[in-house]
Parts: structure tokens; sequence; C-alpha cells
């Protein structure tokens, strides 16, 4: 019978590109940025790695079609290079590769890399990508913010809420986060904004302003993990072990009959359903002491707060503006910024949120850090649209906790 991954595989070190309008580095240079980081914070060198996982959303745009430019940008010794897509969920896609490998025993030291260059590529938002000139994607017709504006609206109609008070919910989520980007010197957008600032906003797609909107970003994110034991070895304390790693992906069901109603993201409530079980815990509210999930736009946080279990059905709310997640709060949420402002380059999101966490964890987040380091720290990555969509729950902590 499986018994789970928890406390089977260590985080020996995490590295973290500058994102931004990166204009002054390619793919290749924002890999290598990220990867000095993490070789130099594992403490090893890059023949012990002996095998990598490489995440790239668009991969026609920037990095061509294998993990061969992991392999060449890194020197790494001619291992096995996976290279990884599952929407906006790649990076930890990434990770839970290298995780696994080391978990099997397969390997004794994995790396994982996340990467995305988008802002050379002359298009506003995303890329467009589709099956062929006559067949959309799946599931993927229409815009982003289109889509998320209508999981705005099937939350405020399911909850009872004026438009207003969830406008307001919304826009404390988009201070925050601005409030928070501001401390972080790696992060996209660092200028902090006020509530009227986003409520008076050009409007992108109704509720959602232009400040509920994340942005595109250049950026590249790094782990590499390995076995406790190895890592104790390697003269590691304090490790930060993977205490659960859980990835739910859609069936179609949201669209095939009438049992969703728009709301909420059904696959999230069950990855994060398998991580608490994974991991042990019971009571998430209680238990968890920090949080990183994927606020693509801010309703998509607000939204993922209960599809956590962290605040009750449409109590997410109220524990919004109460700052319950803020960076003073009782469960601060994306203090380092977010996709709304440390930014959203594809590949490379979900790692960055581990690598929050991470620093969190061992006290070492700067001028962001927690007064007292968190012991369970849990990132959320969705990838597609609410209709359709992947999502991955990720919960590392200090080992044994």
């Amino acid at each position: 019978m499986a018994t789970g991954i928890r406390d089977k595989v260590a985080i020996l070190g995490m590295g973290c590109a500058r994102f931004g309008e990166r204009w002054d580095a390619d793919a290749d240079n924002l890999m290598v940025e990220a990867y000095r980081e993490a070789i130099a914070d594992a403490g090893i060198e890059t023949s012990m790695i002996d095998a990598a996982w490489l995440s790239v959303a668009f991969d026609a745009i920037n990095i061509g079609p294998s993990g061969l430019a992991a392999s060449i940008a890194l020197r790494l010794n001619n291992v096995s290079v996976t290279k990884v897509e599952n929407y906006c969920a790649s990076g930890t896609e990434a990770f839970r590769g290298a995780v696994y490998a080391v978990a099997s025993g397969a390997v004794q030291i994995a790396l994982a890399i996340g990467v995305e260059k988008l802002k050379d590529t002359g298009y506003g938002g995303l890329p467009v990508r589709s099956r062929g000139t006559m067949s959309d994607m799946i599931g993927i017709v229409g815009s982003a913010p289109g889509h998320f504006a209508q999981l705005a609206s099937a939350y405020r109609v399911r909850h009872g809420l004026s438009r207003d008070a969830l406008k307001r919910a919304m826009a404390h989520i988009s201070v925050k986060s601005h409030a928070n980007g501001a401390k972080n010197p790696n992060a996209h957008l660092r200028k902090e904004i006020d509530v009227e600032t986003v409520l008076n906003a050009p409007m992108v797609a109704e509720p959602l302003g232009l400040y509920d909107c994340c942005g595109v970003s250049d950026g590249a994110a790094c782990a590499i993990v390995t076995t406790p034991e190895i890592a104790r070895s390697l003269g590691k304390t304090d490790l930060v072990t993977v205490k659960a790693l859980q990835l739910a992906v859609s069936n179609g069901w949201e669209l095939q009959g009438s049992g969703w109603g728009g709301s909420y993201f059904h696959t999230t409530r069950i990855a994060a359903g398998r991580a608490y079980r994974e991991a042990g815990i019971d009571d998430p509210r209680s238990e968890i002491s920090l949080l990183e999930v994927h606020d693509c736009f801010s309703i998509t946080e607000l939204v993922t707060m209960e599809d956590l279990h962290i605040s009750p059905e449409g109590g997410a709310v109220k524990d919004v503006l109460d700052g319950f997640f803020d960076a003073s709060g009782p469960m601060p949420c994306q203090i380092d910024g977010g996709l709304k402002c440390f930014g959203h380059p594809v590949g490379a999101s979900g790692l960055r949120m581990i690598y929050e966490n991470y620093l969190q964890i061992l006290g070492r987040a700067g001028e962001r850090q927690r007064g007292k380091p968190p012991v369970l720290g849990l990132s959320h990555n969705l990838g597609g649209m609410p209709n359709q969509n992947v999502a991955a729950v990720a919960i590392v902590g200090l080992e044994g906790a």
C-alpha cells in the first residue's frame, strides 16, 4: 500500500532569478541565475546531480522542444533531463518529478528548474496556443481575464454578496500583495498601492480591474533535492523536507453536467485533501503557517482560501478583510508578493512559491521574514481555466514537524 513521501525528501538548496521585464537576459541566462544560487545553497558540485526536470509552458517561444536547453545552459554532466509542461502548474510538476525520483530511490540528487521568457514575444498577454488552425485548445476558448471574471460572478451569486463587498475584498488582496512585493528585491512590481486606486482602475473584465490581474514576467526558479540522510552527510542541519505533494487534473466533470456551479476549483479541493492526508494534517487553518497560492487574479486567491479548507464556505471575504492573510496576520498569504507582484513566468511560478516557503522556514527571507519562522508552508499552483484545470499542492516544513 502506498504511504506517501512525507519526510522522505529534503530540499538541499534553492534559487530564484529576479523576475520582471528581463530584456537583459534570455532563458538560458535566467536559468543560470537561479541555478547559481541553488547550487551554492546546496553546497555541492554540478557533477553530483543525477537527473533533472525542466518546466516551461511555452517551449516553442523561448527554449525549444526538449530538455537540451537546461543541460547546455547549466553544463549538466550528460544526465537525463526531462522537460515537463502542465499549464501554469508546470513548476510544481518539475518539482514533483525530481522529488519522486529521489523518494523512489532511482537517484540520489535531483534538480528541478523552471523558466519562462515571455516579454520578448511581442504579445500583450500570454502567447496564443492551439491544436491546429481550426481547433482551439480544449476548454481554453476566450481570454483568461474573461474566464476568471466568470468565476468571480459565480462566487458572488452563490454566496449572496454585493458587487461592492466582493470588489473590496479583492482590492484588499491586491493591496496586500503590492505591500509585500515592495519588500522583495526579486519581485517584478515593487510599488505599494491603496484600495481606492484598485477600485478606480480601468476595467479589464467585469469585475476584474487592472490591479486584480497579475502581469507578464520573465524569470526562473530552481530546487535541488535529495534524501535527508544524504543532506545530513553533506553537513546540512535544520532540514526542510517535503511533507506532501499532490496533483489533481480535471477529467471534464465541470463541463459535463450541472454539478459544478463555476464558483470554485474542484481540482484544488481534491489535491488539498490528498495533501493533508499525506502530511498528517487534520486542521489546516491551525496547522499551516504560511501560504503561497496561485493568485493569477485576485479572485483566484480569495476562492482558493476556501478550496484549501482554510476559510469556511463563503467565509473568505471576511477572513481577507479581517487581515487573516496579511503579512502580520495569523496565516500570511503571498508574503513575497505572489504572482500578482513577484511575477508569473509560467514555468517558474510553482518553484518560486516553494522557494519562498523554504526561505521563510529557514529564517532567510530578509526584510519580509515572518517574525517567528513558520513550521509548515503550503504552496498551491494552478494551471488552465476554472472550468478545466490542473491543481498542485505542495507542503514543506522542518523535518519531523
